[in-house]
């Protein structure tokens, strides 16, 4: 099982969280407003809660923040997360969540791995997943990065939620998982019409 740290305190840390100690993982919690962060720890059961800024416990460190939010924690963090694999899993959404707030072919995961310290590695994942369906469904996580071991190793995270990795390549494929995201909203408000469901990949063997 894998050492974990959430930074962040919302619905997708909790959602995580829930899963990772159900999972058998050893789960931390690090957020600004260390009450939230003691109260989520507590609500996970068996968790413990952090010291916002501290090295983190966990080897993989989980960015359960907003999207404007990741290069700036990471970078405050600075040599902490040396040698840790950092998942992003935030959407850079416009305000009315048809574009991504980023013009270039970039990624909030490909900036993250600008301001990340020595030896820390970027996974981008869970980013194409709406909260409460991982909360109660089993959907596919697609996950990309550069470093092939903290892959492996968040790839072992994700199936002991429960749940299947899909590895779609370089960090670089980051830019793309997020157009993804933009395509879930596109379905929820269009071709499906509803928000209870997940994209994934069905096999046609033959």
């Amino acid at each position: 099982m894998s050492n974990i740290t959430l930074i962040g305190t919302g619905n997708m840390a909790r959602a995580i969280g829930t899963l990772a100690v159900a999972g058998g993982n050893t789960v931390e919690v690090m957020g600004r407003d260390q009450s939230k962060a003691d109260d989520l720890a507590g609500a996970l059961g068996g968790a413990t809660a952090g010291k916002w800024g501290a090295v983190p416990a966990g080897d993989i460190v989980i960015t359960a923040l907003l999207a404007d939010g990741v290069v700036p924690v990471i970078a405050e963090y600075g040599d902490a997360l040396a040698g840790k694999v950092i998942v992003d899993i935030s959407n850079p959404f416009n305000a009315t969540a048809d574009g991504l707030t980023h013009s270039e072919e970039t990624s909030i995961a490909q900036e993250a791995a600008k301001v990340a310290p020595a030896g820390a590695s970027v996974v981008k994942a869970f980013n194409t997943i709406f909260r409460h369906v991982l909360e109660k469904g089993r959907p596919n996580v697609f996950l990309a990065g550069d470093d092939a071991q903290a892959k492996a190793g968040v790839a072992a995270f994700i199936e002991s939620l429960g749940l299947r990795p899909l590895d779609v390549g370089d960090l670089k494929m980051a830019h793309w998982l997020e157009g993804a995201g933009l395509v879930t909203m596109g379905l929820a408000r269009h071709g499906v019409g509803n928000w209870d469901f997940a994209l994934g990949v069905t096999e046609f063997p033959g």
